[in-house]
């Protein structure tokens, strides 16, 4: 059972002979303070019962404001649906102003993220920070393009630093951890408003991509306000304040005949670019699975000629037929067993499966390959679409338009909700448009 009292701390008093008054939260040998900004003279303390004496001044009109101090901390303590440590309820008590560091906040969750083993989420909001911190350090009495590759060039910089050893993801975390430029009260609409206009003009970000961002920082400020960091109020997210708007945009997949061209283009064979086609292949034949799923596939996961694994990204496990367009390229590399250290493809051959992190770093290289790879191809197939890595699992949406029915298509997809399905595959079933459209027009 913990103890809440109101006390003057003596050890912190004053030239004039006051010190400041605290609310002392006291459990297990543990204790924690938390000033509420009075002070007081030693002479009107009543140290028993926790008030000042009538010698004081405002002695009511200030006991009736310790009361209220007293009681809001015990509604915190004993009221909440779980135990609070001391601790927990000093930062309750102490998040109303909103002035905790927003960069501090955000780095624990990076953090925890990073110790999960979820290192592209990890990386990517880490990226959010510096997006951050290089709009409040923006310099508008530069010209645009100077700002652009003054940007590009601190990037770069990093990039490099960490290739050479010399600066490492932990110490990106840390730098944040004591950046202190960024308050949540800090974060208001306009400020909000004027981020957004950064990350479009500046850092050449789609609305997609800003609107990720948007989301992290709601998703750091609900925290907030749940542990007791911020104070409702200061949220400026909601109905009548800063809005998120997801958009759909268009998904574009390859049609049957743009597939068999990749399949029929004559390359190399051990080439990056012969590589890259079937990893991209492999990843639609299995109903589109995420490129770095395919890159990380191992034959440890082909069991009675299925496929057999768990996908990376919502941890859903898969089990899927192997088509015989798929064994036909399997059958290739299963030569490479031993020396492909396990794994089907060639790109993680050296990597420690133990490793985590190892794995991710040398997935996430490989997948900037085959970006730069699928271009060329798309060229030598005479591809008017943007082939990129995720294009195979909308040209799987597109071909199957509607000759699957929509559970068994969540089923392949491995989404959690059918209505994330039809959403999904609504971007690619066009046929009763195009017939309500021939019958208006076509009279």
């Amino acid at each position: 059972m913990a103890s809440i009292k109101i006390v003057r701390r003596k050890n912190k008093e004053r030239k004039d002979g006051t010190a400041p008054l605290a609310l002392r939260i006291s459990e297990n040998y543990k204790t924690n303070y938390r000033f509420i900004g009075q002070y007081v003279l030693e002479k009107d303390w009543d140290t028993n019962n926790g008030k000042v004496k009538r010698t004081h001044p405002n002695s009511k009109k200030l006991n009736n404001f310790l009361l209220k101090k007293l009681t809001e901390a015990n509604d915190i303590y004993f009221e909440s649906k779980k135990n609070l440590t001391p601790r927990e309820v000093k930062q309750k008590l102490k998040g109303a102003g909103g002035t905790k560091s927003f960069f501090a906040i955000a780095s624990n969750r990076v953090m925890n993220k990073y110790e999960k083993g979820i290192f592209s989420v990890a990386k990517s909001e880490l990226s959010i920070l510096y997006n951050l911190e290089e709009f409040l350090n923006l310099n508008t009495s530069k010209d645009k393009a100077t700002i652009i590759q003054d940007i590009k060039n601190r990037r770069k910089e990093r990039v490099s630093k960490g290739r050479k050893g010399e600066h490492s993801f932990l110490d990106s975390v840390n730098h944040f951890k004591k950046n202190k430029s960024l308050k949540f009260q800090d974060i208001t609409e306009s400020f909000l408003d004027n981020y957004k206009d950064f990350c479009t003009v500046y850092l050449g970000q789609q609305s997609r991509t800003v609107v990720n961002q948007l989301i992290f920082i709601r998703t750091l400020f609900n925290k907030a306000i749940k542990d007791g960091i911020v104070d409702v109020k200061y949220y400026p997210f909601g109905s009548d304040k800063q809005k998120i708007r997801i958009s759909s945009g268009h998904k574009i997949g390859l049609t049957s005949n743009e597939v068999e061209k990749i399949e029929n283009l004559d390359l190399e064979i051990r080439t990056s670019i012969w590589h890259t086609r079937n990893v991209w292949l492999i990843a639609f034949y299995f109903a589109g699975i995420r490129i770095s799923d395919s890159v990380q596939l191992r034959w440890a996961d082909f069991v009675d000629n299925r496929l057999l694994y768990t996908m990376d990204k919502n941890e859903k496990p898969v089990s899927l037929k192997i088509p015989s367009k798929a064994a036909k390229i399997l059958s290739i590399y299963k030569k490479s067993k031993e020396e492909n250290g396990g794994y089907v493809f060639p790109f993680l051959k050296d990597t420690n499966i133990a490793n985590d992190e190892e794995v991710f770093k040398k997935t996430r290289n490989a997948t900037k390959l085959f970006n730069k790879y699928l271009k060329r191809i798309a060229i030598r197939c005479n591809l008017n679409k943007n082939l990129s890595n995720h294009i195979a699992r909308h040209t799987f949406g597109n071909i199957a338009g509607d000759k699957i029915h929509p559970l068994m298509l969540q089923k392949l997809y491995r989404h959690s909700d059918l209505k994330t399905t039809l959403n999904y595959q609504a971007n690619f079933i066009h046929k009763d448009a195009d017939d309500a459209l021939d019958s208006v027009v076509n009279f």
